[in-house]
């Protein structure tokens, strides 16, 4: 299809209320909403392309209101391109503004959809091809006592869940209870991420893996806030570890090989900057031989279909689960077929994305650009 542009860039915002109540994180952080930004591109010809970038406030420093002023700063300067052209978008999108990789995602998600939508494929055809991988779906269990932990995933195991991406404090002494109560009752097949999001010293971490039983399965994900701190540590256990917080772009996963720092990585598809930087990440990642788990901050049904996408791209023996961000969120912004049937799913095979928006809850753009 030639002589394809973009014509028209749509804001859309929506507060999600968080499903559980109140979201706790290590260092006293709650939250109880995000912010969605949801961006529509549409092209000269009306093909539509959606994309969503769903921040969690107080994870990484992005918030809803810096997205969508970074996107009045991008979008102008992206009317008439070629939306297929994804690496030329990004180059725009860097010379319109540096950084703000979150707001950027939107745009490229959106991009990717219509590029699948103008070549009928959908968008895990053009990531690279899809694999006959099942998708393990992983969900976020928050901060809680022994009790509460252990309550929590038991009832995501019994909502068909296989992977448990745990969050902990930084007490290494409740933090020890909190892991063995998780993992008490692990089955054949389950994958737990223990998260500390940063929230732990060098010293109380080695204190809390010292506590815990040497025969407990799981991977220790973003345990400390700096790169120093999270070097010392891998070098004091034998724990895997992968990062996450720190696993930004392109330019950090080649630092991590170089310094052997990791065992693998948590891809935020926002915090990367999209489908685009995305799969640069997971090819450096491949080349390595990191495992991954395909992630996202936060987000609904549009940011989970291009977890989803990504997710399927990548081979069986180097992803470990993809996180149903959907289960963080009450409220449904899209629909598509998306369905879990026992703790997995695939992409499914129409063109793009493979979501249509409820234009009913996402309401009128807040902001438009030609």
């Amino acid at each position: 299809m030639a002589n394809l542009k973009i014509a028209k860039i749509e804001v859309y915002q929506r507060y999600l209320p968080y499903s559980g109540g109140v979201y706790y994180l290590s260092g006293g952080r709650e939250i109880t909403r995000f912010d969605a930004t949801f961006v529509r591109v549409t092209t000269n010809n009306g093909i539509e392309g959606w994309g969503e970038s769903t921040p969690f406030d107080q994870y990484i420093a992005v918030h809803g209101l810096g997205i969508r002023a970074a996107i009045a700063e991008i979008a102008p300067k992206l009317i008439g391109l070629d939306p297929r052209n994804v690496d030329r978008i990004n180059d725009a999108m860097d010379t319109a503004l540096l950084g703000n990789e979150s707001a950027k995602s939107a745009i490229d998600i959106a991009c990717w959809d219509v590029f699948g939508k103008s070549v009928g494929l959908p968008v895990c055809d053009l990531l690279g091809g899809r694999t006959d991988t099942r998708l393990a779906v992983l969900e976020s269990i928050p901060v809680a006592d022994e009790e509460g932990t252990r309550k929590l995933v038991a009832k995501s195991r019994a909502a068909g869940f296989t992977g448990f991406s745990v969050k902990i404090g930084s007490d290494p002494v409740a933090n020890a209870k909190q892991v063995k109560a998780a993992l008490e009752d692990k089955k054949p097949g389950e994958h737990f991420l223990i998260d500390a999001n940063g929230g732990m010293t060098v010293e109380s971490a080695v204190r809390m893996l010292k506590i815990l039983p040497d025969d407990l399965d799981f991977v220790l994900e973003a345990p400390c806030a700096t790169y120093r701190e999270s070097i010392s540590l891998r070098r004091r256990t034998n724990v895997p570890i992968i990062f996450d917080e720190l696993a930004s772009n392109e330019t950090t996963i080649a630092q991590f090989i170089a310094d052997d720092a990791i065992d693998g990585i948590g891809l935020k598809v926002s915090k990367t900057g999209g489908l685009t930087r995305g799969r640069r990440v997971r090819d450096i990642c491949l080349a390595a031989g990191y495992t991954m788990s395909v992630q996202d901050t936060s987000g609904s049904d549009i940011a989970f279909a291009a977890i989803v996408h990504l997710g399927q791209t990548i081979p069986a023996r180097n992803l470990r689960c993809i996180l149903e961000c959907r289960a963080m969120c009450d409220g449904k912004t899209a629909d598509g077929p998306f369905d879990v049937h026992n703790g997995h799913l695939t992409a499914p095979t129409l063109p793009g994305l493979g979501v249509t928006p409820r234009m009913e809850v996402l309401g009128e753009p807040v902001a438009t650009y030609y």
